[in-house]
């Protein structure tokens, strides 16, 4: 019945296109209703989804607010993504970013149908430098798989040299007799784990620890597997082989050395010896690390692991009732806090314990491949949709969603909660919905190969009766992937269907694997305007000046190339205290250029602030003159306001606002073409 299944979908798709069908979700509806003024950016571009779980839905659309508001315009360097939303001390300067997860800001962003921010985000990594090796990463591996999303050959062989080059720096971190990588953990983005604490002596371990661990290694299989595969797309079979082999023998090293009969685990070993502790000992205790082979598809259908497992499902070891342990509660030092923020007094980062998203997101993603692979019994879709509800439900910050850093596993409340931890983006989510929930697993060939990750039995406490995702973008198709019980919600029939393009391409009346042939499709070029006014470095041009609260950090955070809405994080320039009827902000470009257009981006809560009861935008010429732009649109309430004219050559632009009714104004970004 299966074959026939797919035999059917095999004959819609090479016969003469259906005809399109009404897609369920009212896409300009939703955008409007979760984005309000900002849902223009959102519409036509993302995936929309809804499920009979509302906290699913709500937290896949919030993800794609953090999405959004990390996007810096770097300019010409284009964008990128960053970690925080304000400024960290150890962030690559100028640009904010921060490497240790480029991956997850990759991954999710592949699934976008404007192609820009994974593109200038890659283009940065490999010839801005911004992959810098400040900590691991699996930025290569990154890449391969945005391949599989929407088969661009040429940008996935575009930095194929840089790739080769940035792998090799990472001899210095590797040893040539054991055929292992090794790194402390605070340069894995972890720090305070068992391995550095018990280097410590339990005193500490922000430093130390140096040690052969699942992460690096796993980073390093997946980075040596996707340039094999990259250099085979590009037709150079040597590089292909060498890198194959090389993930191979990886492989071989991790699932020989670091998995650990004892604990039934993957673990450290340290790599070096002191007085507390031995080289290549094992550490003495299970962490969720352990679940990195996994995550980059290093050890699926081995069943000698596949127990592993069970300590990620068991409430007394890594499985927390509000989410999932770092380490054990057994572990000697387990959640006991070492450091504390110098300013606030607050607890800060350790991986003792706590809950962090990066690592909940990528046990997740190791649970969804195993699930993907050969038959065990140890795991099922059940435990999948029962902890991707569990990590939904830490976004929720109150009555609202606000995902922090960390977590207590026992309650699900924010441990570090500083001022920079808002709508932290250092983990993913929607990535977890496409591939993992409804199950759209990319291929490298002409393939379009689903399977949701969802109980199929109505008596299962996790089983979904229906859920949507809608015009997910795939190797140039926009893919629908429909699961509706009872047949009653999407009138597509009962059970699980797949659209292409709109029109039906398979139905099945369970939740099983489909697989229907996709010729690709060419991609439409990707549209690059630039921003002039954005500022890197704030004693270089552009420069802001201001008729009022002219301080450098608000003047900059108008330039700066970031947009957000969020109301925790102030971000730009403000008529606060102003006594003007009208005010200003000007911006010297340094030179002349042509400019045509602007985007101007402002906040309003309701109450402190509002748009600008009129504005004026204009040129210097000698004095100041109105742009000749036929009519000025009304101003936008938290979305972005654009202007264009014929082109004009100046230097010097300004933005005049009127002081709104019993508010201030807040110039969140201000961007000029």
């Amino acid at each position: 019945m299966r074959r026939l299944r797919i035999l059917l979908a095999a004959l819609l798709v090479g016969a003469a296109a259906p005809l399109p069908a009404a897609l369920p979700l009212d896409e300009h509806r939703i955008a409007v209703d979760r984005f309000g003024n900002d849902a223009p950016w959102y519409e036509g571009n993302i995936p929309f989804f809804e499920a009979s779980d509302p906290l699913l839905t709500r937290i896949f659309y919030y993800r794609w607010q953090i999405f959004r508001a990390h996007q810096r315009d770097l300019g010409r360097q284009g964008y990128i993504s960053t970690e925080f939303l304000d400024d960290v001390s150890w962030q690559r300067e100028p640009y904010a970013s921060l490497n240790d997860a480029t991956a997850f800001h990759i991954v999710e962003g592949r699934w976008l149908r404007d192609r820009r921010y994974a593109d200038d985000y890659v283009n940065f990594l490999y010839e801005g430098g911004g992959n810098d090796r400040h900590f691991s990463e699996g930025i290569a591996g990154a890449v391969w798989g945005r391949y599989l999303a929407d088969g661009d050959a040429t940008a996935a062989t575009r930095h194929l040299d840089a790739m080769r080059h940035v792998y090799n720096l990472w001899d210095d971190h590797f040893d040539f007799d054991r055929r292992l990588y090794w790194i402390e953990p605070l340069l894995d983005a972890t720090e305070y784990t068992i391995s550095s604490i018990d280097a410590s002596g339990g005193k500490d371990g922000f430093r130390g620890g140096d040690a052969f661990r699942p992460s690096i290694n796993a980073y390093m299989f997946d980075n040596a597997r996707a340039i094999g595969r990259i250099a085979a797309l590009a037709g150079d079979e040597a590089t292909a082989a060498d890198y194959a082999a090389r993930a191979a023998d990886l492989k071989a090293h991790v699932e020989a050395d670091l998995w650990s009969p004892a604990l039934g685990h993957f673990v450290d070993r340290y790599q070096k010896g002191n007085e507390y502790v031995r080289a290549w000992a094992p550490i003495r205790g299970r962490e969720l690390v352990g679940y990195l082979p996994w995550t980059v598809d290093m050890v699926t259908g081995d069943p000698r692991f596949a127990s592993a497992w069970s300590h990620l499902l068991s409430p007394a070891e890594l499985g927390g009732p509000k989410g999932m342990r770092t380490v054990e509660p057994s572990y000697q030092y387990y959640m006991r806090q070492y450091r504390y923020d110098a300013a606030s007094g607050g607890r800060e980062c350790q991986w003792n314990g706590p809950v962090w998203p990066f690592q909940t997101t990528q046990a997740l993603t190791g649970l969804a491949n195993l699930l993907e692979g050969p038959p065990q019994t140890v795991a099922t879709r059940s435990d999948y949709l029962r902890l991707l509800h569990q990590y939904a439900a830490l976004h929720m910050l109150g009555d609202h969603p606000d995902l922090q850093e960390d977590y207590d596993p026992q309650t699900g409340k924010p441990i570090v909660g500083l001022a920079r931890s808002h709508h932290y983006f250092h983990s993913g989510f929607d990535d977890l919905i496409v591939t993992g929930l409804a199950g759209l697993r990319p291929r490298a060939d002409d393939v379009l190969e689903v399977a949701p990750l969802i109980p199929a039995d109505p008596k299962d406490p996790e089983y979904l009766p229906w859920f949507a995702l809608q015009d997910v973008p795939y190797h140039g198709h926009l893919v629908t992937i429909l699961w509706d019980a009872d047949g009653s919600r999407y009138g597509h029939g009962a059970g699980l269907t797949l659209l292409v393009d709109g029109a039906q391409v398979a139905h099945s009346v369970v939740p099983e694997r489909l697989t229907v042939p996709l010729p690709r499709k060419p991609l439409a070029p990707i549209e690059r305007p630039i921003d002039l006014a954005v500022n890197l470095v704030r004693s270089d041009y552009p420069k802001g000046s201001a008729s009022v609260n002219a301080d450098p950090a608000a003047l900059h955070g108008a330039l700066d190339g970031r947009v957000w809405f969020f109301p925790e994080m102030a971000n730009g320039w403000s008529t606060i205290g102003s006594a003007h009827a009208w005010d200003w902000f000007a911006v010297d470009l340094g030179k002349a250029a042509q400019v045509h257009a602007a985007e101007l981006a402002f906040y309003a809560d309701g109450k402190d602030f509002a748009v600008p009861s009129a504005y004026r935008l204009q040129v210097w010429d000698g004095g100041w003159k109105d742009v000749p732009a036929a009519s000025l649109p009304p101003p936008v309430a938290n979305g972005i306001t654009r202007i264009a004219w014929p082109a004009i050559s100046s230097a010097k632009l300004r933005l005049l606002v009127k002081k709104p009714a019993r508010a201030a104004v807040r110039l969140v970004e201000i961007k000029l073409f």
